[in-house]
């Protein structure tokens, strides 16, 4: 009998290894929630976990920190996409803490996206999660870089990235005192165009403003900047209708589009290959700080 062999290439093994810690969390985890927030690399994270654990259902809830100002589109999508899957999706929001005063904004449309981390160790203690499933990847920003697939976190939700656990041969810790908790990334060795990639691989959707489309916008720096309600011109500032679309989804008044036509996959991959800023780079207002200062944001609890 002759055994026929099927080379892996590069994204089954990519998907093979974000299986594997996805199996691994749900072993060694008591209490773990997958943060969905309807964006792409939560999309990818959601396939991953259909792959590892259907036909039955997903070992641990889905989270979303609501900033309160998402983009609409994205947000329909992430409740409808919970539905289609027969999973519990919890939700919880900036706006009630800055209710209960646990968050205080300089301005009415200061971004809250800096301030997702106080809701979510909020909803870590309410729940009593020990492990916390996000889409984060490595070649986002230097701050992610330096961390651990399973990132441990103390009893204060803050991370140190001189004392991260060794994963020596892919072998993970998640052993955590009540209080203390993980952050997982089982995406973290994947690229823009490796989520790109498997998107279309696997015909996953997404919001449509991932991909082109037209809407008034105006130019701050280097920067287009939605025009919205949030996100007002300011005076002497030019509005253009433009095609654009976004290549990360976050916080309104944080989160600024590219000038682009691809209205395809194909042509969303090829743009993704010839790019010169990584997409936080070129589309976070909130993200061009310094290195230090992201560090400081994620030792405090940040995603």
């Amino acid at each position: 009998m002759i055994l026929q062999t099927r080379t892996l290439t590069h994204l089954d093994t990519l998907e093979a290894e974000g299986m594997h810690i996805l199996r691994e969390v749900a072993g060694q985890c008591r209490n773990p929630v997958l943060l969905f927030s309807g964006g792409k690399d939560s999309v990818c994270l959601l396939a991953l976990a259909e792959k590892a654990f259907r036909p039955g259902p997903f070992p641990f809830p889905l989270l979303h920190i609501d900033t309160g100002h998402n983009f609409p589109e994205v947000i329909a999508f992430r409740d409808r996409r919970a539905q289609e899957l027969g999973e519990r999706l919890i939700v919880r929001t900036v706006e009630d803490s800055i209710r209960r005063g646990s968050v205080v904004l300089r301005t009415p449309t200061q971004s809250r996206n800096p301030f997702q981390s106080v809701t979510l160790l909020e909803a870590i203690r309410e729940f009593g999660f020990d492990a916390c499933i996000g889409g984060a990847r490595r070649d986002e920003e230097k701050a992610r870089a330096k961390e651990r697939i399973f990132s441990f976190r103390d009893e204060f939700g803050q991370w140190d990235p001189k004392h991260q656990r060794p994963e020596l041969w892919d072998i993970y810790n998640a052993r955590c005192f009540p209080g203390e908790n993980i952050r997982v990334f089982p995406i973290s060795n994947w690229t823009e165009l490796d989520v790109w990639q498997y998107i279309q691989r696997e015909a996953l959707e997404l919001p449509s403003i991932y991909y082109a489309h037209t809407r008034p916008v105006v130019r701050r720096g280097s920067a287009l900047v939605p025009v919205t309600d949030l996100t007002p011109a300011r005076d002497g500032e030019l509005v253009e209708e433009l095609s654009v679309r976004f290549r990360t989804v976050g916080d309104i008044p944080c989160t600024a589009p590219v000038a682009s036509k691809a209205a395809s996959i194909v042509d969303i991959i090829r743009e993704t290959a010839t790019a010169e800023l990584t997409e936080r780079g070129a589309t976070r207002l909130d993200d061009q700080v310094s290195e230090a200062a992201m560090e400081q944001r994620k030792k405090e609890g940040y995603f």
